[in-house]
């Protein structure tokens, strides 16, 4: 009994593992996908969401009666989505000071926004969250061992859970601390699997000559063309990606590099984004059973792709994270009154594609009719030059004019996510 219950949270894992893998080979086609997820959200929404505070008492037939919320919702009513009953000034203090309540891990976003998130799970769904991790990224588990370096700008308990597995060994870095001083621990450490984010990779490919991993995966960041390149070119191998968010795990890449959404776990409603061909996920996590996470509006921006994977896996694949709708800029029509909106991409694609001298860039919405440009300092004026026309060009086609000013100078990665573009001024929303 003794025996059973100290190796109670490994067979978890396993079981979670188990039932990843089994799901891959049993969800052949679309139809059998949805049926599955009915199945299982149908339990949830009696099971959990219904015993929830902040659902309890509402006529729950589906998912489309409940309402959708954001951040801000949760946050400022966290202790009724937790059937801990944490409260979101409990789970700050459990947070900052590292002192877990028994049973349950409290985590928190890197707050890139300026808006931080918590999230609350049991260490049962910590092991869980693995297993489905081990599952899509690493299917010869456990018959072939690993050793995972895992570098993220936050540390939680919730990557603990992997140190108790004799087949598997996980070591977390700090991003906080910067790459240079954390590079050498990495060396040293010999991982096989890297799972960082990819301005973190791409300063790997650049600077270091001796890792020699087997596995790949940028995570935590838009990953542009421009470091895929660089670091595949180093590297040798495809580059995997997992899109994973404060709220779960929302995406995996197939062995053909496709990034498949993880609609095994999570229910996604792909809401259009006006004047684009991106989504806005609206997301149902109908694993969780701690803290609810139903029809959660996250901020990100998705181009799906439209063509079958090669898999033959009936997830939806993601063409591309195209990056945030906070850094959708904003900027004021030339001939009339209103503004106009611009997602990152178009801006990126049009920097990036003006010289093929530039591989890094910062481009800042600083006030309403005003931009800045940063360049690395190794950049030539000519394609500086280039850049600054490509979007005044790009801009002038859409009818606004903003004026755009353009420095060069060192880019050193960011310690906390790194956004090519960002939005920083916010007048015309806070106005609304």
């Amino acid at each position: 009994m003794r025996f059973a219950f100290r190796h109670l949270p490994i067979l978890r894992l396993v079981s979670s593992f188990v039932r990843t893998r089994l799901l891959t080979r049993r969800l052949k086609t679309r139809a059998d996908l949805e049926t599955w997820q009915r199945r299982c959200i149908h339990r949830w929404l009696r099971d959990t969401v219904g015993s929830t505070d902040y659902y309890r008492g509402r006529n729950i037939g589906g998912l489309d009666d409940l309402p959708i919320v954001d951040k801000t919702i949760v946050m400022g009513a966290f202790e009724q989505f937790n059937s801990a009953g944490l409260s979101s000034a409990e789970g700050w203090r459990m947070f900052n000071s590292g002192q877990q309540r028994q049973g349950y891990v409290v985590g928190a976003s890197t707050g890139t926004s300026g808006n931080r998130g918590l999230f609350v799970i049991s260490d049962d769904e910590r092991y869980e969250w693995l297993g489905v991790m081990l599952g899509k990224l690493l299917p010869a588990f456990p018959l072939e061992t690993a050793r995972i370096a895992l570098i993220l700008p936050l540390h939680t308990a919730l990557y603990n859970s992997a140190n108790r597995t004799r087949r598997l060994d996980l070591k977390f870095f700090d991003l906080r601390r910067g790459v240079p001083a954390i590079a050498p621990e990495i060396v040293g450490f010999a991982p096989d699997t890297i799972i960082a984010p990819p301005k973190v990779l791409r300063w790997l490919a650049e600077q270091d000559r001796t890792l020699a991993p087997k596995r790949l995966f940028s995570a935590a960041e838009v990953l542009d063309p421009i470091d895929r390149d660089i670091i595949e070119k180093r590297y040798q191998m495809r580059l995997g990606e997992i899109y994973m968010a404060t709220e779960g795990l929302l995406a995996t890449s197939c062995a053909h590099g496709t990034l498949h959404l993880a609609e095994d776990v999570m229910h996604f409603e792909l809401q259009p984004v006006p004047d684009s061909d991106l989504v806005s996920p609206v997301i149902s996590d109908f694993t969780r059973q701690t803290q609810v996470i139903a029809r959660y509006r996250i901020n990100d921006l998705l181009r799906m792709q439209t063509d079958t994977c090669r898999c033959g896996s009936p997830l939806r694949a993601v063409a591309e994270v195209a990056g945030r709708s906070d850094d959708i800029f904003e900027l004021p029509r030339a001939a009339s009154r209103g503004t106009v909106p611009v997602t990152p991409d178009v801006l990126r694609n049009a920097i990036l594609d003006s010289d093929r001298s530039i591989t890094d860039f910062r481009l800042i919405q600083a006030d309403h009719n005003e931009l800045r440009l940063l360049l690395p300092d190794t950049v030539s004026p000519a394609a500086a030059t280039a850049a600054e026309m490509a979007l005044k060009w790009l801009l002038q086609g859409i009818g606004t004019q903003p004026l755009i000013s353009v420095e060069r100078e060192s880019l050193s990665p960011p310690t906390a996510k790194l956004r090519r573009v960002e939005r920083r001024w916010y007048g015309a929303r806070s106005s609304e």
